[in-house]
């Protein structure tokens, strides 16, 4: 138990460049006293001692706002960084080199007895205010966005962003690419995800749009033919896909799909 205390002090340096010295990192940083806490709080549970285990459990809740059941199973060089309303239930497993940050919460999803929380595999990271929620496992490397509603397990690797959560592509440029190795290899990557991550959802609405754009071209040029070949114009004055651009709940842009749908019925 005192190479892994060591090691949970050694990870604080390794993913926080604010750190400067052990004993500031062993004063100030409720993250870390949460672990040590635990730490003992599990032995003890482990011992049979359930009652003091939870005693001091509930002791490190109220002094670091940080709650970890005593049954958890936590792995080697954990870390939470801020760690502010951070809940990680009875049957979790984390494993090595894996951070969160603060109001995270590693719940379940059921009052049966069992296994009830999530598994996480070696060096996952899980943003600020992620929900990770159920009997799921996620994969080894894994990323959960800040914020992001976990309820389906999660492929070694792959980033999770939103709610509910969903798996998000990555176009890394050369830099980012030299960074993810270097985050990779002091197991750090800030608050899960970066700047270059695609959200599907985004990613399918825009193709859907351009498909309706590339079809109102073919439509038009079919008309144009058909016009050729001695036949009625059938061109209809449709609102124009750029209309889109104006601010949500902006006046002009209520007006302007007020007065297109009074056209439609007419």
């Amino acid at each position: 138990m005192l190479k892994r205390i060591r090691d949970d002090i050694r990870s604080v340096f390794d993913r926080d460049p604010a750190a400067r010295n052990t004993f500031e990192v062993l004063t100030t940083y409720p993250g870390l006293h949460a672990i040590l806490w635990y730490r003992v709080s599990h032995w003890l549970w482990e011992k049979g001692l359930k009652w003091l285990s939870r005693f001091i459990s509930a002791l490190a809740r109220w002094l670091t706002g940080i709650e970890i059941h005593p049954a958890a199973t936590i792995g080697e060089r954990f870390f939470i960084d801020h760690g502010m309303g951070v809940v990680i239930g009875e049957t979790a497993i984390i494993g090595d080199d894996c951070t969160i940050y603060h109001g995270v919460t590693l719940g379940g999803t059921s009052w049966n007895e069992g296994k009830r929380h999530p598994t996480l595999g070696n060096r996952v990271v899980v943003g600020a205010g992620a929900k990770v929620l159920g009997p799921i496992e996620i994969g080894d490397d894994a990323r959960i966005g800040s914020n992001a509603v976990v309820i389906k397990p999660v492929p070694a690797g792959q980033t999770v962003v939103g709610i509910p959560g969903r798996v998000v592509e990555t176009n890394l440029s050369e830099k980012e690419k030299r960074r993810q190795k270097m985050a990779q290899k002091i197991g750090f990557d800030a608050y899960g995800v970066s700047q270059n991550v695609e959200d599907p959802v985004e990613k399918a609405i825009y193709s859907l749009l351009d498909h309706v754009q590339s079809q109102d071209e073919q439509l038009e040029l079919l008309n144009k033919q058909v016009q050729r070949l001695g036949g009625e114009d059938t061109h209809v004055d449709l609102p124009s896909l750029e209309d889109a651009v104006l601010e949500p709940g902006d006046p002009e842009q209520q007006a302007h799909i007020k007065s297109e749908m009074d056209r439609d019925k007419s």
